[in-house]
This record gives structure tokens, sequence and C-alpha cells, in this order.
């Protein structure tokens, strides 16, 4: 018998119970049992992201008005980074609602709001909270992520190929940056040597997704990067390709053979 509960069922009075434990020996004056009351009464009968806003909210409503005093309260519960490549649904999904708090109400102070999510993603995630960020303020979005292609943490570097794909699962669909594939994949370029296998399988799903907006784009950029000796990840290309490969577009095949 199975004893599989869906993810939704974890935002409840517990997580509300968990939250405010948390917060309440940094911010005092955080009513707990308010908070825990609206979480109970607002989650009942609502799927998993309508559960998590209600969360958000209710942290909004009952922290600090001031965005920098609530983000800095929620920024010292996150906990010890993640250590590995795996684990940030399992043993983070706590963090969703600060993630979306960080969504919803951030976007107005952009260098606080990218910190928190900096720190977010090296425990849990900001590839959802950070889609807005790239719509609102592409320029700025990408100089942030620029940096962040040479962190040493792989969450960061994943979250730089993660938060921008355009097909990314749960998300809505978000065209490229700036409406131009190139700022993806200027992107991608220098994450196609990646060590890490956790930044791979992301950099090949984001490449995946690039393929269904315009192949012969992505395809003729990684012959040119292969004619100019870039080093590209095997593992990297045929994942990025397979439904070309699949749909057995020539040219995909093609290059998959040179790389063999």
């Amino acid at each position: 018998m199975s004893n599989y509960v869906p993810l939704k069922y974890y935002f409840d009075q517990e997580l509300a119970l968990r939250l405010a434990e948390l917060i309440h020996p940094i911010h005092p004056h955080f009513n707990k049992k308010a908070f825990i009351e609206l979480v109970t009464l607002e989650v009942e009968n609502k799927e998993l992201k309508a559960r998590v806003e209600v969360i958000a909210d209710a942290l909004q409503q009952y922290l600090p008005s001031d965005y920098e005093e609530a983000s800095a309260i929620l920024l010292k519960i996150l906990g010890p980074q993640n250590k590995t490549e795996e684990g940030m649904f399992t043993n983070g999904y706590f963090l969703m609602p600060v993630a979306y708090f960080v969504e919803k109400y951030g976007l107005e102070y952009f260098d606080l709001s990218f910190h928190a999510m900096y720190e977010i993603t090296k425990r849990y995630t900001a590839e959802y909270a950070i889609r807005p960020y790239l719509i609102a303020d592409t320029n700025s979005s990408m100089a942030y992520l620029q940096d962040w292609i040479t962190d040493p943490n792989p969450h960061v570097r994943r979250l730089v190929s993660e938060g921008t794909r355009p097909r990314l699962p749960w998300a809505k669909k978000m065209p490229p940056l700036k409406n131009n594939l190139e700022n993806n994949l200027s992107l991608l370029e220098k994450l196609l040597h990646d060590t890490s296998p956790y930044v791979q399988k992301s950099v090949a799903n984001h490449l995946n997704d690039l393929t269904k907006e315009s192949p012969e784009q992505v395809l003729v950029w990684l012959h040119q990067l292969m004619k100019a000796n870039h080093h590209v990840n095997r593992k990297i290309i045929k994942n990025g390709l397979r439904t070309l490969v699949k749909s057995e577009h020539g040219h995909a095949l093609e290059l998959l053979r040179k790389v063999e």
C-alpha cells in the first residue's frame, strides 16, 4: 500500500507552525497564533500553488511592512546550504512560500531580491521566483546571471540556466530573453563544460527548450562553437537535441555524429 502524500498537503497548518517557530525568535512581534490560524483556514480545498501563495500572503501580512526588514528576517530562517545536488524539494520544500514572497512582493527592490534569491537557491530554488524579474528588467537580471555563471555553488550556476528556460515545467512559458535567443545562448555557452551533472542536466533541458523555438539557430550556434574548438560536453549536446533526434532531424543527427 502506497504512503505517497501529494505535495500540496505539506502546505498546511503544520508548515505554518514550522515557519512561525522559525520566525518568532528572530522577530518576537510576529503573531504566531494569527498567522497559523489564517493559513489553516485559507489553504482548505486549495491546490499547491494557491496554498503556497496563501502562506506567502500571510507572511506579508504578519511580517514588518518594510520589505527590506521582512526579507532580512526570512533570510535568517533559511537554514544551512544544501551541500548535495539533490533534496531541493524533499528537504527545502518549506522554503517555497519564502521564494514566492520574494517573487510577489520584491520586484520594486531589485538588488535586495536578487540577494535573497541567491541565498534561497542554495537551499531550495529560485527558478520560479526569478522569472518576473527577468521580464521586468532583463538587462539588470542578466548582469547578475553573468556573475553567477562562475559561482562556486552549483545550485547558483544551475539557476542561471533553469530560471531562464522558456518552457520551465510548472511555470508560464517565457519568451527568450529580450525576445532574442542569442541572449539565452550566451548564458549557456559558458555552462556547456560545467562539471556538475546537476548543472549539465539543466543546460541540456534549456537547449531542448530552445530547439522547440528555433532549431536551426541552435544547431548553427553549436556547429560554430565546435568549429572554434569550444569545449562542449557530449552528454549535454545529446540530451539537448533529444527532441530533434527523436524527429530524425537531419542536421541534428549530423551534428551528433561529429561529437561522437
